[in-house]
């Protein structure tokens, strides 16, 4: 295995991109095309993270560790599990085609609109590799910066307001979070844990240190602890009842960057509950899973039900997703292996079929110029290509046997009936109400005769095609051989649940 800081670079490499295409100077002037080379530039080193990788090897890889903060036993750690893996190549692979899709958004300012995009997704990559819990906090709460920016400096109507709720209901969650992880530094500090027997916040000693009993938290600590840390990713997912910012951010941002929060950053609240709510606070995390299978089951009903109620295209994608994030949080407190599994293949497959969805309704609103699914008919006949885009993007969402959430959702059914029978039946039932609103749409905005404003609707250009194709063959490739992603996942998922399994609740 290579020496090389491969993880510092993955980072890195958007951030230093990101700081030159604001400053003054020719970089400047070019500022989507020297964002696009650097995004290219990070997915080549995702790739390269990928060929290194050992599925069977140890559980983190790449590890890169220095000292921080000493006094506090902070370090600067990262390190590569399964998990990460794919999700890094998520967001690698994302990012250009996102540059792509808003090529023409932000005119006269698109050099601050790459440098957000870009620091965004360099803040992202740290919370992914991040085996350090304070840095991963600070990673966490950093990226709200850029992503306010983009929902209210770029976005269309009421995009101030959006951006201000989202801001504070972020905010709230990781100033919760905080007390949390200065409860648990404290914790690590009596039992002498970390370096010369102080506190430290290396994920990987405090998980060992809990394994082997070193560590012992009293259960009612650790319960408000976990609370502390998962009410922050309940949030950043979002789940129900946190999830009320989402909607209107989604909407108010521009297609590309909304696609950004949807597909990538909130996926970074799903990660971190396998990555840390689980493993730091197993009994915890076995007291509060029933609950939390509840808020998830409610998420899905809830999601699915207003996506079938809203009028506005996008709004509909947004609710859809909150439906989509209660099968992830599902998954991952059903505790099993299969479960788990299922969801961590399905933050990818969500994010590729809402990218593909969220984009081509964008792209269609754009050449409208409204999100109103009224405004809409008969656009198979003049615009076949996107149209039939539109419905590969949107069987997707449903989970149709042979594109790749259909693997996920199945896994994650299957994982949860052996310990939530219920749960799970009440999930499976809910696909009817997917098959409802994806259906419906695509019958009224596609089908029927041609609407008046619709005749005139140009059919997907060439660079519209460079960013949707990609993310439709993905679903399609993933759909049918999904075993090369699983085999990456599924050691991550059974280290998670085998963590979870040696603690008592």
């Amino acid at each position: 295995m290579t020496s090389l800081p491969l993880l510092s670079a993955l980072w890195l490499t958007p951030l230093v991109g990101a700081v030159v295409v604001v400053l003054p100077g020719a970089a400047r002037r070019a500022a989507r095309p020297v964002a696009l080379a650097t995004s290219v530039l990070v997915l080549g080193l995702a790739v390269a993270l990928a060929l290194g990788f050992d599925p069977g090897g140890d559980p983190h890889q790449f590890v890169e560790s220095h000292p921080w903060i000493p006094a506090f036993g902070a370090t600067y750690t990262l390190g590569l599990d399964g998990l990460a893996l794919v999700l890094v190549l998520l967001t690698a692979a994302l990012m250009p085609l996102l540059l792509l899709a808003g090529w023409r958004d932000a005119e006269g300012r698109e050099h601050t609109y790459a440098a957000l995009m870009l620091a965004t997704q360099s803040l992202v990559l740290v919370t992914f590799t991040s085996l350090d819990v304070l840095l991963f906090y600070v990673a966490f709460e950093a990226m709200l910066v850029p992503l306010y920016f983009l929902i209210g400096g770029f976005g269309g109507a009421g995009r101030a307001t959006a951006a201000v709720r989202f801001l504070l209901y972020n905010l709230l969650g990781g100033l919760v979070m905080l007390v949390a992880v200065i409860g648990l530094g404290m914790y690590t500090a009596r039992a002498g844990i970390g370096p010369d027997d102080g506190a430290t916040f290396d994920h990987r000693l405090i998980t060992a240190a809990l394994a082997d009993g070193r560590l012992d938290i009293p259960p009612g600590v650790a319960l408000l602890l976990f609370g502390g840390f998962t009410l922050a990713f309940a949030i950043k997912a979002p789940l129900w009842p946190f999830h009320t910012w989402l909607p209107g951010a989604a909407v108010a941002a521009t297609p590309a960057s909304a696609v950004l929060m949807m597909a990538v950053v909130d996926k970074v609240g799903t990660f971190a509950m396998l990555r840390h709510s689980l493993p730091l606070f197993p009994g915890a995390a076995q007291t509060a899973a029933p609950w939390i299978i509840a808020l998830a089951v409610v998420s899905i009903i809830y999601g699915g039900v207003m996506a079938i109620a809203q009028t506005d295209m996008l709004r509909l994608v947004a609710y859809a997703s909150i439906s989509h994030f209660g099968f992830i949080i599902m998954g991952v407190f059903a505790l099993t292996e299969q479960a788990q599994a299922g969801s961590a293949f399905y933050m990818v497959s969500h994010g590729l079929a809402t990218a593909a969805l969220f984009l081509v309704a964008g792209f269609l609103a754009r050449r409208r110029g409204s999100r109103e699914i009224a405004d809409f008919g008969g656009v198979q006949q003049v615009a076949p290509v996107l149209a039939g885009t539109f419905l590969v993007a949107g069987l997707a969402t449903l989970s149709l046997p042979g594109l790749a959430p259909f693997i996920s959702e199945f896994l994650v059914f299957v994982g949860t009936f052996g310990p939530y029978p219920v749960a799970a039946v009440l999930g499976t039932a809910t696909l009817v109400l997917a098959a409802v609103y994806v259906l419906w749409t695509y019958q009224r905005v596609m089908g029927g005769p041609v609407a008046p404003g619709v005749e005139g609707t140009a059919d997907l250009g060439v660079r519209e095609r460079l960013v949707l194709f990609p993310l439709v063959a993905a679903l399609i490739v993933l759909g049918f051989a999904p075993q090369p992603a699983l085999d990456v996942i599924e050691p991550a998922a059974a280290h998670t649940v085998a963590a979870v399994e040696g603690a008592a609740p």
